[in-house]
């Protein structure tokens, strides 16, 4: 087309036809610009179209790692509510004058509820790449991506909880751990010590009950409760929540 336009242009310049030029010259300007304007709504395509194929592999991506991390904090949360419900048997054991000569019994939920410490740890590898290349605007769901940055600054509270919580713990256990007190017993009573002390041994005569009856173990143990409770109702269920709303978020960003 633009070949024939120069011809016609030339056979109009020498017959000196300069109305009928500026015409022709117009529209030959108009193709050239209508030309670049496809060109350029092609490339915008191709653009658009990488951008969406981009996004759909994050949004998998993400959904991946919310679902794992949606089944470690179910698990935590579990073993949050073992472990201060067993507190509150070992309280309830304390307080209780018969109760508490089950030493036996007292072993065991000590191990139970003292044994595991409590960290949630999320898969972020993706969000956390996807943030440092500043590939988090490729999402193009804004409240996606609202969510996506509030669950980082949710972690650090939910961290901070969870030291708060192991502070508790750890002052449990420090009563445990001084030279009046004896861990093997609690260990042995509990089943989970290989090198159980004979008939014989100073060991096996060893008790506890001192310690069980004293006040600072018992308020020890419910400021232990109280934080686990926090954790759970304060901060792991709201978290849990907004786990939820961004897998919903990512599900109806893949539909």
């Amino acid at each position: 087309m633009l070949k024939i336009l120069r011809s016609l242009r030339k056979q109009m310049l020498d017959q000196k036809k300069l109305t009928n030029y500026l015409v022709y010259a117009i529209g030959e300007v108009i193709l050239v610009v209508i030309g670049i304007l496809i060109a350029l709504a092609i490339n915008n395509t191709q653009e658009k179209k990488k951008i969406a194929e981009k996004e759909t592999i994050y949004l998998y991506g993400l959904q991946k790692e919310f679902q794992t991390s949606r089944q470690k904090l179910e698990t935590l949360l579990k073993v949050n509510r073992e472990n201060y419900l067993g507190a509150r048997e070992i309280l309830t054991l304390v307080k209780n004058p018969d109760g508490i000569a089950d030493e036996k019994a007292i072993s065991k939920l000590i191990y139970r509820s003292f044994s595991n410490d409590i960290a949630f740890n999320p898969n972020n590898s993706l969000l956390m790449e996807m943030i440092n290349s500043g590939s988090l605007r490729d999402l193009s769901d804004p409240e996606l991506r609202k969510a996506l940055t509030n669950w980082l600054s949710t972690l650090e509270d939910i961290a901070k909880q969870e030291a708060e919580l192991k502070e508790q713990r750890d002052h449990v256990l420090d009563m445990v751990r001084t030279n009046e007190q004896s861990l093997a017993v609690i260990l042995s009573q509990a089943g989970v010590w290989e090198d159980k002390p004979g008939p014989d041994d100073k060991a096996s005569l060893e008790s506890n009950l001192n310690l069980y009856r004293s006040k600072a173990f018992e308020n020890n143990l419910i400021f232990f409760i109280l934080a686990g409770i926090a954790t759970e109702n304060a901060h792991y269920q709201p978290l849990m929540e907004e786990l939820e709303h961004i897998l919903n978020l990512i599900a109806q960003d893949i539909e």
